[in-house]
């Protein structure tokens, strides 16, 4: 059960193929563009036919090369879906009629569903819909946190391994990376293929049945430059002319579909009936982060100089993927902690009682006074756990008091312990 080979190691999913697996017999599977969902499904699921439908409608047999009308295609699948699996790839391009004709089939065989279209995905499992408890949705996202951590740490160690992990999640850079040192490799990537990042979010949308208007590119943009709260937005794109009231209720529509589009996060402010919202692939953080300040897709920026951008963002990702990733080790929820003078990396909570607080430090050398800082912030949390997590813990002039330091090393162990536990369950 492995997927998407790299020069250094072969990049496991088997918390995905398990789900897939588990939702059958008939499971459909949805998510964002490029995020390998037909890669998966089409060599690491067992099926007897795999079916995908053609813009203009047609559908072709992958095994046979042909091509089959819709009406010959129905045919088909009446007379094979009884004992066999079958795979539809796309299947939203096929009339409306097709989920009709299913939920009168009912459910007979295996019927793996594909598509990138999540207002479908979502409207099909909706209620009062025709495959309402006959299809079971499974998403695909980035790579798990865990899973690529645990996997590339065959090849890499420390600040390495965390850079290159943070940034593979992406499944589309993997055909194009080489190895070598991750931030090269990104600002060779983000030179050479900023037209293709640009044509992934125009296709997410076309998808979405939308069109990648000025607003929604002026927040992606405004989000990538550290605009992160409603009213921040609102304010930004108003000056600049997109909206014609500085809203911020207004402007929520857009922030909630690129959020359900999965291209935004949105984060809750502990405490308060308040919001962040982040890129949530590092990816096109990075894109649209040098779009904004340097319109790089229309202008000739240096190499060098997109990689001096790369160091300067990497810190913040190296943060997120540490956030996400606890969150899913200790099984808690993560909210910002956002007071005055009191910004905390990382903070973790069980419903609505705060249980974990973290630092993240990601440099060479952590000097005492640094130390010391960090010691009088999350002494201000009394009765939870403080963590501090650097590359190694050599890299501290001294260490905190009352607070653990994870270092690598130590979550590489507790992400196989926790992978280790979730496939055992599964």
């Amino acid at each position: 059960m492995f997927i998407f080979i790299i020069p250094v190691r072969i990049i496991p999913r088997r918390i995905e193929i398990s789900r897939i697996r588990r939702s059958l017999p008939w499971v459909m599977v949805y998510g964002r563009r490029k995020t390998g969902k037909t890669f998966l499904v089409e060599n690491f699921i067992p099926y007897d036919k795999f079916f995908f439908v053609n813009r203009d409608g047609t559908v072709l047999d992958k095994e046979s090369g042909e091509f089959y009308t819709y009406r010959e295609f129905i045919k088909i699948l009446r007379e094979i879906i009884e004992d066999k699996t079958i795979v539809v790839d796309e299947f939203h391009r096929l009339p409306e009629s097709f989920l009709d004709f299913l939920h009168a089939l009912g459910i007979k065989g295996n019927l793996i569903l594909i598509t990138s279209t999540l207002w479908l995905a979502k409207k099909i499992i909706g209620r009062g819909q025709p495959l309402l408890g006959l299809v079971k949705p499974v998403k695909i996202d980035l790579v798990d946190e865990r899973e690529i951590l645990v996997e590339l740490s065959k090849d890499f160690q420390g600040k390495e391994l965390v850079e290159s992990s943070v940034y593979l999640r992406e499944v589309m850079l993997i055909p194009f990376y080489r190895g070598g040192n991750i931030r090269d490799f990104l600002a060779d990537f983000l030179y050479d293929g900023k037209l293709i990042l640009k044509e992934l979010v125009g296709e997410v949308f076309r998808e979405e049945e939308r069109e990648l208007t000025n607003i929604y590119e002026g927040v992606l943009k405004a989000v990538a430059d550290g605009k992160n709260i409603s009213t921040e937005i609102s304010s930004l794109l108003f000056s600049r002319g997109l909206l014609a009231k500085d809203n911020p209720g207004i402007l929520q529509k857009y922030l909630n579909i690129l959020t359900e589009m999965g291209i935004l996060e949105k984060i809750k402010v502990f405490n308060k009936k308040k919001y962040r919202y982040f890129h949530k692939s590092p990816l096109l953080d990075l894109h649209y982060y040098l779009e904004s300040k340097y319109s790089y897709t229309e202008l000739d920026i240096p190499k060098k100089f997109i990689r001096r951008v790369v160091n300067e963002k990497l810190p913040r990702h190296v943060e997120q993927f540490f956030r996400n990733l606890l969150s899913k080790i200790l099984g808690l929820q993560y909210q910002i902690i956002e007071e005055r003078e009191l910004e905390v990396d990382i903070a973790l909570l069980e419903f609505k009682r705060l249980k974990l607080v973290g630092e993240v430090k990601w440099k060479n050398y952590v000097p005492r006074k640094e130390v010391k800082t960090v010691e009088e912030k999350l002494g201000k949390f009394k009765n939870i756990q403080k963590i501090l997590i650097v590359p190694e813990t050599s890299v501290l002039e001294k260490e905190p008091e009352d607070i653990e330091v994870w270092d690598v090393e130590k979550i590489l162990e507790k992400s196989r312990k926790s992978l280790f536990f979730e496939n055992s369950a599964q």
